[in-house]
């Protein structure tokens, strides 16, 4: 709690404004704790404090200075998961210089897309750590477009350089840090976000959760993502509240471990997407013996595509230990908008008929009925502006029909980096007879699709992955969980379906992609018969019909790095034949 003796908040509103103004107000307080898992199996928490994390975020920016750092210089992070992440991060904003937060060179199967991205970013610096350092000297060898010309060890800083500090003086328009996309429809492209960004969505993210000054943040989401980097750091600094947090292979290893870590605070919360609820869902009865997450206030779900019986199964198993049915609040954001959009006060879920929806139109499908798809609400717009847009003629349409999702607010990006094409073909965009109280530009097309119903938001899919047979529209995860129904042992997060077109008819064809380990994949006899469930499935329930069931081995469907599954690349990877494929089965 802060008292009227305290020094007054940040006028800047940057996030090393708040290091610097809690540092004065709670020298003490634990800012933030990396629990380690690698090191103990019940984790070791690391912990800097707010006058610790203030000194040395200092130190780190004279360090950027004095090696000659300029603004606009560019440095990429490439540190581990932990505190020093969070520190290289807040170091370059201090030093005035834009961040790049990065994975590591170590993440098995995304080197190519940490080369590609070094190189279109040029960093002046690249910071990582010490034991860390080799490693990353050995990438840039052995890849010719990921450079950097100094390299520095954030863990090797003298404290007493903090003393020589000038703050710099970003204005607004200043970019803070590049916030790279997760390149699920293609290639990643760095989202150029700047200081008055992110602090119209810090703002925007404290008003989704609840801004409650005396809550804990836990979570396990990486640093390089935007929702990471806005859960874990984002907002607790605003907030001035401790931010508790693992890595992502602790979680995937054990997502128990999330859990539990919740579950020692009064009072907590966390995000994720919805496929972390689906593993949590999965811990098996052993694994929750004393588990309490009565002080769990709000969870939220967003990221990728929301589930209804995701979050409900994750509801029903979790309220005998004490969880909130108003505990999960699902959210809709993107990189492009430094992360977060709309938000809800409670889940709200509603059947809409699917014949309507495949020709644009949402309609409530009636109790009971046998053609109902239900949708998940990502709630209303915070404080920016969102509409329905027919993409085709750049105009507004009115509730309950599905178009294009464009958004316009203070939280929306620059562009992209080095991308002019690209920011042409995004931001910018110019409504066409506007309404009323409505602008006319500039608008963020972000190649979502969905409807409003009620004044809220339900997010249907993707315009590049919509699979269109008959006029008809047809959203590829809708069909991956009739798949996953009639198949069990496949995971649907193990599953990726897309349109294939047919040159000679113009018309597309369905393709499923399985991941399947030795002992799941079904024996010779029996794929005929999954394969006919699968096709009966497919007629019945979206009148599609079904050109070929791959089974492939796992990790083979191409994801992003924070594990979308690339469906674009899935095709192309398909049309190539260079999926490591187990057996067809047509």
């Amino acid at each position: 709690m802060t008292s009227s003796t305290d020094p007054a908040p940040p006028t800047q509103d940057t996030l090393v404004d708040w290091v610097s103004h809690w540092a004065s107000v709670r020298p003490t307080a634990p800012a933030f704790s990396y629990v380690d898992y690698a090191r103990h199996r019940d984790g070791l928490a690391d912990t800097v404090r707010w006058s610790e994390l203030d000194q040395l975020t200092k130190a780190l920016a004279v360090r950027l200075r004095e090696a000659g750092a300029r603004p606009e210089d560019r440095a990429a992070i490439l540190t581990p998961q932990g505190n020093v992440y969070v520190l290289a991060f807040l170091g370059c904003l201090a030093a005035g210089v834009v961040a790049v937060p990065l994975l590591g060179p170590d993440v098995p199967g995304q080197g190519g897309r940490l080369a590609t991205v070094l190189g279109e970013c040029d960093p002046e610096f690249i910071l990582t750590t010490g034991d860390v350092l080799p490693v990353v000297r050995r990438f840039i060898e052995q890849h010719s477009g990921a450079r950097a010309r100094k390299l520095i060890a954030v863990d090797d800083l003298d404290l007493g350089a903090a003393t020589r500090y000038q703050p710099p003086d970003p204005r607004g328009a200043d970019v803070a840090y590049l916030q790279f996309t997760s390149g699920s429809t293609g290639q990643p492209s760095g989202a150029m976000i700047t200081h008055a960004n992110l602090a119209a969505n810090v703002r925007q993210a404290v008003h989704a959760y609840g801004g409650d000054a005396e809550v804990t943040a836990v979570n396990w989401l990486p640093l390089f993502h935007d929702m990471g980097l806005a859960a874990t750091v984002g907002v607790p600094m605003v907030l001035g509240v401790r931010s508790v947090y693992m890595s992502p292979l602790a979680f995937l290893q054990r997502p128990a471990r999330w859990l539990w870590l919740l579950s020692r605070f009064s009072r907590c919360y966390g995000a994720a997407p919805n496929v972390a609820f689906e593993h949590c869902a999965r811990i098996p009865r052993r694994e929750r013996t004393g588990l309490d997450l009565r002080g769990v206030r709000r969870l939220l779900n967003g990221g990728e595509p929301i589930r209804a019986d995701t979050v409900e199964r994750f509801l029903d198993e979790f309220a005998p230990h004490g969880l909130r049915p108003t505990a999960v609040r699902p959210v809709y954001g993107l990189a492009e908008a430094t992360v977060l959009v709309t938000t809800s006060d409670r889940l709200r879920i509603r059947a809409f008929d699917a014949d309507a929806l495949g020709i644009a139109t949402a309609r409530e499908a009636g109790p009971g009925a046998p053609r109902g798809r239900r949708l998940v609400s990502a709630g209303r717009p915070v404080e920016q502006l969102v509409r329905i847009v027919e993409p085709e003629w750049c105009t507004e349409l009115d509730d309950g029909w599905v178009g294009e999702i464009w958004l316009h607010g203070p939280n929306i990006a620059a562009g992209y980096w080095g991308r002019p094409e690209r920011e042409a073909a995004g931001f910018g965009a110019r409504l066409e007879s506007p309404s009323q109280g409505t602008p006319r530009q500039p608008w963020l097309r972000t190649g979502d699709l969905g409807f409003l119903h009620g004044g809220e938001l339900y997010v249907t899919g993707r315009i590049e992955e919509l699979i269109v047979v008959a006029g008809l529209d047809h959203y590829p995860q809708d069909i991956e969980h009739t798949v996953q129904r009639v198949c069990p042992v496949l995971r649907r997060d193990r599953l990726a379906a897309f349109g294939l077109t047919d040159e000679e008819t113009e018309t597309e064809r369905v393709v499923v992609l399985a991941e399947v380990t030795p002992q799941d994949l079904p024996r010779p006899a029996g794929r005929g018969d999954l394969a006919l469930a699968v096709r009966r499935a497919l007629l019945a329930e979206h009148g599609l019909r079904l050109h070929d069931l791959v089974y492939l081995r796992p990790g083979s469907i191409p994801r992003t790095s924070s594990g979308k599954i690339q469906r674009p690349r899935c095709r192309a990877r398909y049309q190539a034949g260079d999926l490591p494929t187990v057996v067809h089965t047509p």
